[in-house]
C-alpha cells in the first residue's frame, strides 16, 4: 500500500456517450460474452482449456462471429491475447475508456484465494484544505463513529454485500459493493453498486480490468490468518461473478482523478455482472436471496435520521478481510459550490470500504441504498457518499434496459 500523509482525503474503494461506431459497438457485443480460460496469477493458461473465442454453442461457451472477431482486432483488441495476458498492457493508447469500449472477458480461475486476499485498496489523496467550509452548504464535521463488525455469516445479516476485485495500472485492486434490485428482471437481478473510482480510473485513464464481485466475501469472517489455509468455496461462498457489463457518469469519467475530491459528487457506477462457472440459471439475486432497491428521492439530510454505510474497510487498524458498518445521522459536504453536494457521516472505516453501500429508509419507508462511500479522511473518522440524483438514475436505468428481458 502506497504511503498517505496525514492529512489527506482518501477514496474509499451518467449515462454512457451513446455513439454508433460500429467498432465501438461490436467491442460492446463482446464485452457483454462469457468467454471462459484458465490462468493462474501469472496470466498463463492451461493448455487443455479452451481459449478459442470461437467455441462451439453446444460446448457451452457462446461464441464472437469471424467479424465481429475482426473488428475487434482493428480496435485494437484481440481476445485470445486479451485472456492470455494482453489486458496487462496500461499504455494510454490501448488503455478503452469510453462506456463502449469496456471489454472484461471471463479469464477462469484468475480469481484465486491469494489473489482475492492479498488485492489492495485504492488509495487516493487530496489535501483537506482542498473541503473547505466556504464552498457550497458544509455542515461541521461530524464526531467519529466506530465501526461495528457485522457479525457473520454474513449470508445471513448482511446479504447484499460483498467485495469487487479488479486490475490496475498499480496492481490488484478490491472495493466494496452492494447487490441491488433491476427494475427490468424484478427477482432476478444480476446488478452490483459500486463506486466510479472502482471501475474506471477517471480524466487520465480508462476502465479497470478483470472486474468481478464476490458476494458474502469471507461469509464466516475468518481472520486474516485463517483464510490463508482457506478453501476458494469459504472465501468465495456465492462464487465469482465478473462484470459484463458497467456504466459510471459522465462526470467521473471526464472529472474524476487522482485526487479525492475531483468527480466525487458523481462517484458512483453500476456493474452487470454473471456468473465465472454458471449458476444452474440462478440470478445473484436468486444466488444471494436478497437485493436491495435504490432511492433517486431520498428525504433530505434534515429529515434523515440515520444512515448506515457498510464494507469491507482494508487500511490499517483493519485488514480487508471482514465486514463492518458504521450508523450515523448524516450531514452535508460541499467539495465544490459547482457540484451537489454530498452526504457525511462519522465513521472510522478506512480505504478499502469504497463502494460500500449507504442504508437509510427511502421514500417508501423500506431500507433502501441512498449512496455509496467515495472519500473519507485518513485521520478524522468520516467518510461521504453522492447524493444519488438525474444522473444515478440514469446510468442504473441504463444498465437495467441493456439487460431487460435476458
Amino acid at each position: 500500500m502506497r504511503s498517505i500523509r496525514p492529512s489527506s482525503t482518501t477514496r474509499r474503494g451518467g449515462r454512457a456517450r451513446r455513439r454508433t461506431s460500429p467498432v465501438l459497438a461490436s467491442v460492446a457485443l463482446a464485452s457483454a460474452l462469457a468467454l471462459t480460460a484458465t490462468a493462474c496469477d501469472s496470466g498463463e493458461t492451461d493448455a487443455s482449456a479452451d481459449t478459442s473465442a470461437t467455441a462451439a454453442a453446444d460446448d457451452g461457451k457462446l461464441k464472437i462471429p469471424d467479424d465481429i472477431r475482426d473488428r475487434l482486432k482493428e480496435h485494437g483488441i484481440d481476445i485470445d491475447k486479451w485472456k492470455n495476458g494482453a489486458w496487462k498492457n496500461w499504455d494510454k493508447d490501448d488503455w478503452l475508456r469510453e462506456a463502449q469500449d469496456f471489454v472484461n472477458p471471463i479469464i477462469e480461475g484468475l480469481w484465486d484465494s491469494d489473489r482475492m486476499r492479498d488485492a489492495e485498496e485504492p488509495d487516493q489523496g487530496v489535501d483537506e484544505s482542498d473541503i473547505s467550509g466556504d464552498q457550497g452548504v458544509t455542515d461541521p464535521t461530524p464526531e467519529p463513529v466506530q465501526a461495528q463488525a457485522i457479525p457473520p455469516s454474513y449470508h445471513a445479516n448482511a446479504p447484499t454485500a460483498g467485495k469487487v476485485f479488479f486490475d490496475s495500472p498499480e496492481g490488484t485492486m478490491v472495493c466494496s459493493a452492494t447487490v441491488v434490485q433491476d427494475p427490468a428482471n424484478p427477482g432476478k437481478s444480476n446488478m452490483v453498486w459500486t463506486a466510479g473510482h472502482c471501475v474506471h480510473a477517471g480524466k487520465k485513464g480508462g476502465w479497470y480490468r478483470n472486474i468481478a464481485f464476490v458476494p458474502s466475501y469471507n461469509d464466516s469472517g475468518k481472520s486474516a490468518k485463517e483464510l490463508e489455509s482457506a478453501a476458494k468455496e469459504e472465501i468465495a461462498p456465492h462464487g465469482v461473478w465478473w462484470g459484463d457489463w458497467v456504466q459510471t457518469s459522465d462526470q467521473w469519467i471526464e472529472q474524476g482523478g487522482a485526487t479525492g475530491g475531483d468527480g466525487a459528487s458523481y462517484d458512483f457506477a453500476v456493474l452487470h455482472v454473471t456468473p465465472e462457472k454458471g449458476s444452474d440459471g440462478k440470478s445473484l439475486e436468486e444466488t444471494v436471496g436478497s437485493a436491495l432497491p435504490v432511492d433517486f428521492d431520498a428525504p433530505a439530510v434534515s429529515k434523515v435520521r440515520e444512515m448506515t454505510a457498510i464494507g469491507y474497510p482494508a487500511a490499517p487498524p483493519y485488514d480487508g478481510q471482514t465486514l463492518y458498518r458504521c450508523a450515523d445521522k448524516p450531514g452535508r459536504l460541499s467539495i465544490s459550490a459547482s457540484d451537489p453536494t454530498m452526504y457525511r457521516i462519522g465513521c472510522s472505516m478506512t480505504a478499502g470500504s469504497s463502494g460500500g453501500g449507504w442504508v437509510a429508509t427511502g421514500s417508501d419507508g423500506k431500507p433502501a441504498l441512498v449512496s455509496n462511500t467515495s472519500i473519507g479522511p485518513v485521520t478524522s473518522g468520516w467518510l461521504a457518499g453522492p447524493r444519488l440524483g438525474d444522473e444515478a438514475k440514469g446510468v442504473y436505468d441504463a444498465v437495467s434496459e441493456k439487460f431487460a428481458g435476458q
